[in-house]
């Protein structure tokens, strides 16, 4: 059968994918120690968290509290995303403690793919008095991007640079009109059948800072523009663009207090334009939308949504949230979406996270649409309800197994609704072998509509997204078939070669709960068959410092019976790669 002679050729291809990265990186000697373009350092879970003293008291128990309460303080935890802003700000409010001098940080690549944070403790007594550094003090070009950092108030500059070029063969499965046909992003021609490239960029700019009101309470706020631009035979068009307009623009507090045992409350609300993900991007990660007159198509210059207003209150390692969140979307399909939402986590048990949502649509003109065409409904209305849970058995940097685990319903006030989607996922650490390898498996399901059924059926994917080993399901196939009406199965590999260096490959297969397909891509609007297709995709990471990320993709992604079916059996192999460096100050 075609389909099944594909799937081999796909493995066979993506095992060729990494032997050739992997022939690249070993004539090096190993040392010891959608997607688009993602956030480097700041794309990884933080994997471990390490608190020191350099100048440790005589008293044992002394230096013990004293890290357990930064520890707190800071409230950064395995499975979080780093901040360096939040951990900039938070260091800011410790140096207005007379037993502390100074706090510093610095991250480092993970040996399981995170991020290990340390965080450096210097104690008052016998250490010089920290005395205030940033450029508008020291007129010390070193202190950059830091400007001011002294009695609590904090200010520091931002300043990214991202360039990137992306090339495929055979876009669309090389057919671009019925792919495309009515798709509003179009603008000139569009990529399709033979050879295509283009290049993108961006500037990120701006100011962020933190100022003590009283002890307890703090001001924050962040003002920032980036300047993006693409040219070349882009996926929508092969026109030139240039776009400028605001990325940050918010502005909050915190406040917190801690008690005689080293229990942290802390309160912090923000409202403004800035960034959110909701846990691991499954429900809400896309809260601005790249592209069309913005450029930057794959570059993901643009995170922050229209409107954010977030409310968090944590107890030590438990968090729970309010939100209300309004995306930052493309004029061209705007949907007019606002959503609001709960959300708690916690830490049950040392390696696990357990996790519940709540989000309800308080507006939002996405349509659903029932068998026949019709419109039954829109976003408005529409309640989600997820549960969660990762749990890593072993301690942080051993071999071990880790697994994963999601799922979630959708009803609608309005209409009878009732969709479902979740994941389960298992994987192992070999971290005492060389190259640290691990594998996971994991198996996505969103489900589609039944048109057998009164009840609506179809998972409406919010804003899931993020990157290729969040929500991103498949580096071209994305593109596609979107976190709806699809099965998809991932095997996904990770190696670290050099200290410096990761290698993700994974293997997918997308199939199809569903035939009925309205509310997709509209040439798969009807399918008469359950393939969607496979796809093997390689990334190459290297990490050489802080400021600088190199980011390296080649994905390869065959037509399943249901692509070919839709295009008249004429549906082509799609090669895909994609190269970018960032920089940041």
């Amino acid at each position: 059968m075609r389909t099944r002679g594909q799937f081999w050729r796909l493995i066979l291809l993506g095992l060729g994918l990494l032997g050739a990265v992997g022939c690249a990186l070993q004539s090096r000697p190993a040392r010891a120690q959608s997607y688009g373009a993602d956030l480097g350092f700041l794309s990884l879970r933080v994997e471990t968290v390490s608190v020191t003293i350099a100048n440790p008291a005589p008293d044992q128990a002394y230096n013990d509290k004293v890290t357990d309460g930064l520890r707190k303080f800071l409230a950064v935890y395995p499975g979080d995303y780093f901040s360096p802003n939040a951990a900039e700000f938070a260091i800011a409010r410790v140096r207005r403690n007379p037993e502390i001098a100074n706090v510093t940080y610095t991250y480092a690549l993970g040996r399981a793919g995170g991020l290990d944070v340390t965080f450096t403790i210097t104690l008052a007594t016998g250490a010089r008095k920290f005395e205030g550094q940033g450029f508008l003090i020291t007129n010390n070009r070193a202190d950059l991007p830091v400007l001011y950092d002294k009695d609590g108030t904090y200010v520091r500059a931002k300043l990214e640079a991202l360039t990137l070029t992306y090339a495929n063969n055979n876009a669309w499965f090389g057919q671009p009109g019925p792919m495309l046909n009515g798709n509003p992003l179009v603008q000139g021609k569009p990529a399709g059948a033979g050879y295509s490239q283009w290049v993108e960029g961006y500037l990120h700019y701006g100011l962020y800072g933190i100022t003590p009101v009283t002890d307890k309470l703090y001001v924050y706020g962040g003002l920032s523009s980036i300047s993006s631009g693409s040219k070349g035979q882009e996926l929508f068009t092969n026109e030139t663009r240039g776009y400028t307009f605001f990325e940050d623009a918010y502005a909050g507090f915190i406040t917190g207090t801690t008690d005689e045992k080293g229990n942290r409350l802390a309160f912090n609300f923000s409202a403004g334009r800035q960034k959110f993900q909701l846990a691991n991007g499954f429900l809400i990660a896309n809260t601005a939308a790249n592209g069309w007159n913005r450029a930057a198509l794959q570059a993901n210059a643009r995170w922050a949504s229209d409107m954010l207003v977030l409310a968090q209150l944590r107890y030590n390692a438990t968090k729970l949230e309010a939100f209300y969140v309004e995306p930052d979307e493309l004029p061209v399909i705007n949907t007019n979406t606002g959503l609001a939402g709960l959300n708690i986590e916690a830490r049950p048990v040392a390696g696990m996270t357990a996790a519940a949502s709540y989000v309800t649509a308080l507006k939002g003109d996405y349509a659903y649409y029932g068998p026949e065409g019709q419109v039954i409904g829109t976003r408005e209305g529409l309640n989600v309800y997820d549960l969660r849970a990762t749990w890593t058995p072993n301690a942080p940097n051993q071999p071990g197994p880790f697994f994963g685990i999601e799922g979630a319903i959708q009803n609608h006030r309005d209409f009878d609704m009732l969709a479902t989607a979740g994941y389960a996922e298992a994987g192992y650490s070999f971290l005492d072998k060389p190259w640290s390898p691990s594998i996971s498996y994991r198996l996505a399901y969103f489900s589609g509509d039944d048109p057998d059924t009164e009840t609506y059926e179809r998972w409406d994917p919010l804003l899931s997204g993020g990157n290729g080993e969040q929500w991103v399901q498949g580096s071209s196939m994305f593109k596609v078939v979107q976190d709806s009406n699809v099965i998809a199965q991932r095997i996904q590999g990770r190696f670290r070669p050099l200290p410096t260096v990761e290698v993700v490959p994974q293997l997918w297969a997308f199939t199809a709960p569903s035939r009925d397909n309205l509310g997709g891509n509209p040439a798969l609007s009807f399918l008469d068959a359950d393939s969607y297709g496979y796809e093997a995709n390689v990334t190459v990471k290297w990490f050489p410092n802080r400021n600088w990320y190199v980011h390296g993709m080649l994905a390869y992604t065959v037509p399943g019976q249901a692509v070919q079916d839709a295009l008249n059996d004429d549906a082509k192999d799609w090669f895909a790669a994609m190269l970018f460096v960032r920089y940041s100050l």
